[in-house]
């Protein structure tokens, strides 16, 4: 189950962006499910049932999205629809180069409440993991950890929270802690200059919160637990649209983790999945697990 921002994503391809008062062409143009969507359709296309948490309003485009969630066999039961409302909305601009700039709308009555959690209780109850966005509103963050700790199920959380009573349940509770370059000094609360210095935090992390921490850093991702760690280079290849990394590498972490995987293995894995989706534009991932693991094996074995 994944518990977060249901959103429309509008991906427009240019060749660059244009000057103050010019115009540019849109190369290609994609609208798809998205936002936290995304991780849920990672983890449906590696082999597990799936399901969102999550709110949309009423209007055209949550009803599309609704839709789409079904079309990729996601369970949508756990979805709200707010009366009023409207769908948030990510905008992603990427130039030619792999350039992006997002932009996004998503308004206060979109976003997750405590009560949105707690109706969705049977659900995260039943699951073997369940993946909570750190950035939706703290009650609601809280309500899901509480629910899926006592579930026992492998908690999951990605971002970082602004509020220092998600940081300390997060520490106590979860047991996947995955955070990108611009999220993870927010997350450990100073600035990581480079690979070493973002071993540090995660190695530190790991022993104040007994989770596996996924910290990315400029070429890489780092992965610690239980006083181990490993630097994952970035698998080589054309990068696209950065967008669906993120969650692609969370969806293919998750699974190997709860396949039984030790963590350096599920973390190949994961890197294998962001690399395979970055090289497409828009954020949602095409995952196939034998190719993940075929390509996670291959690199493992190269940097070795």
């Amino acid at each position: 189950m994944v518990a977060g921002q249901v959103a429309r994503d509008l991906v427009l391809k240019v060749e660059q962006l244009p000057d103050e008062g010019s115009s540019a062409d849109v190369v290609e143009r994609l609208e798809m499910l998205g936002g936290a969507a995304n991780q849920a359709v990672g983890c449906r296309q590696l082999g597990w049932s799936a399901g969102l948490v999550g709110v949309v309003g009423d209007d055209d485009v949550g009803r599309a999205l609704l839709a789409a969630a079904g079309a990729d066999d996601l369970d949508i039961a756990g979805v709200s629809v707010r009366q009023g409302g409207a769908t948030a909305l990510y905008v992603d601009v990427v130039e030619a180069d792999g350039t992006r700039r997002i932009f996004d709308h998503v308004p206060e009555d979109v976003l997750l409440t405590a009560a949105d959690i707690v109706a969705a209780e049977p659900m995260l109850s039943a699951a073997r993991a369940v993946l909570i966005q750190l950035q939706q509103p703290s009650e609601a963050v809280l309500a899901a950890i509480d629910i899926a700790a006592r579930g026992d199920a492998l908690v999951v959380v990605d971002g970082f929270p602004e509020d220092s009573r998600v940081l300390e349940t997060v520490l106590s509770s979860a047991d996947v802690i995955r955070a990108d370059v611009a999220e993870a000094p927010t997350l450990v609360g100073r600035e990581l200059s480079g690979v070493a210095d973002t071993v540090s935090a995660a190695t530190s992390l790991a022993a104040d919160s007994s989770a596996v921490v996924a910290l990315a850093a400029e070429g890489a991702n780092v992965l610690a637990w239980q006083e181990r760690h490993v630097v994952l280079p970035l698998i080589p290849g054309t990068t696209v649209d950065a967008t669906g990394g993120g969650d692609a590498f969370l969806a293919a972490l998750v699974s190997a983790l709860l396949l039984g995987a030790d963590p350096e293995t599920a973390g190949w894995e994961a890197s294998a999945a962001a690399a395979l989706t970055v090289g497409q534009l828009g954020g949602r991932p095409q995952l196939d697990a034998r190719r993940v693991s075929d390509l996670a094996r291959e690199s493992r074995r190269e940097a070795t």
